[in-house]
């Protein structure tokens, strides 16, 4: 992302045109593809939530280093190859985060929705918190 915005509203607009946002019924399916949710939202969150099954947790301030296979400190997953889907609560962080992995050269969308969209469409949510790095079993 790059200029300046007079709004966050606009920042967020800004980022969101420059990804793909998956409706939690279609993401399910791409994660059944082979594409890796990783939750972004910090410990008390996912503890208040939950969390949704497989998805791989990476807190927001280690995304990048975390994602990008070349940084030194990516995580197994990591490769240029793999799809991610990022998720928040609610649909808005996910999309900076996405928008900034995507900006690395990164296969980056988000989850419409977030956490709660997923949830609300009858999906399965496990309780929380996973550790960090770690993919949520249940």
């Amino acid at each position: 992302m790059s200029g300046t915005f007079a709004s966050v509203d606009a920042l967020l607009d800004h980022a969101r045109s420059t990804i793909d946002r998956y409706p939690p019924a279609a993401a399910a399916r791409l994660v059944e593809d082979g594409a890796q949710l990783v939750d972004i939202r910090p410990a008390w969150q996912r503890e208040a939530d939950g969390e949704i099954p497989g998805s791989l947790i990476v807190e927001r301030n280690h995304l990048e280093w975390r994602l990008h296979p070349d940084s030194g400190a990516a995580v197994p997953q990591a490769s240029h190859d793999q799809q991610w889907i990022v998720v928040c609560t609610e649909g808005y962080t996910s999309s900076l985060a996405a928008a900034a992995l995507t900006s690395l050269g990164l296969r980056a969308g988000d989850l419409e929705g977030g956490l709660h969209g997923w949830r609300d469409a009858g999906l399965p949510v496990v309780a929380g918190p996973t550790a960090v790095e770690q993919v949520v079993t249940g």
